[in-house]
């Protein structure tokens, strides 16, 4: 877990410096800074969701999921929790965006393909050079995010961690089953929910994306059925 370990590090290291200019940053380029990091979320979203080659199980997989997260309302479980992290912090300045920083963050750093196939990798090589690389995107990445979202960002480290560290240990424990049909489709539907959440981002249209994440889970499933 080397790579999810450095990751983190990046993270905070990034907000720190975020935290640090946050101030000096006018609402102009807080929220210019925002928009970029939007379109940026969303050119990578298409790029990941073009590498799916069979969309009857994207589609399924997306319902299924869809259907399972909204019963059991994610969103609101997340968003829960990042008021109650929130109150924590109830005399920081900025504090109304904290829930926005959290979940905003945390969806974009794990549910991205470096996540899924970088900690994939080191389960089952022992190599962290994707995670590494990953780690130098989203240290630059926390920066513009603290500096526009505020403290929230630095709590993202916490589900990365997690998630990232889960998926590490399983890949070591079913590495002969992994095959690349299921990264690449694991792939695409992140791919669908960034594209998501980057109109979330942009202010084009809030989208539930958390309970759609069960999905990523779903396609799985079904990939690994069809054979």
């Amino acid at each position: 877990m080397i790579g999810t370990i450095m990751n983190c590090v990046a993270i905070i290291f990034g907000c720190v410096l975020g935290l640090i200019l946050k101030g000096r940053f006018p609402n102009s380029i807080s929220n210019i800074l925002t928009q970029g990091i939007g379109l940026i979320s969303l050119i990578l979203g298409i790029q990941m969701a073009i590498k799916a080659n069979d969309i009857l199980m994207i589609i399924l997989s997306l319902v299924i999921g869809g259907i399972i997260g909204a019963t059991i309302d994610i969103e609101r479980r997340l968003d829960n929790i990042g008021e109650k992290i929130k109150s924590l912090f109830k005399h920081v300045k900025g504090k109304e965006k904290f829930t926005e920083g959290f979940i905003t963050a945390s969806l974009l750093y794990c549910v991205g393909s470096m996540a899924v196939m970088g900690a994939i990798e080191e389960g089952i090589s022992g190599n962290p050079h994707i995670l590494i690389a990953k780690s130098a995107l989203d240290g630059i990445s926390s920066i513009i995010f603290t500096a526009s979202l505020g403290i929230g960002v630095l709590f993202s480290t916490i589900p990365v961690f997690l998630y990232q560290g889960a998926i590490t240990k399983i890949a070591y424990l079913i590495k002969n089953w992994i095959t690349t049909d299921i990264i690449n489709e694991m792939t695409a539907v992140g791919g669908i929910l960034i594209i998501g959440l980057s109109l979330n981002i942009l202010e084009i249209k809030k989208i539930k994306i958390a309970n759609l994440l069960p999905s990523l889970i779903i396609i799985i499933i079904l990939i690994a059925l069809k054979k």
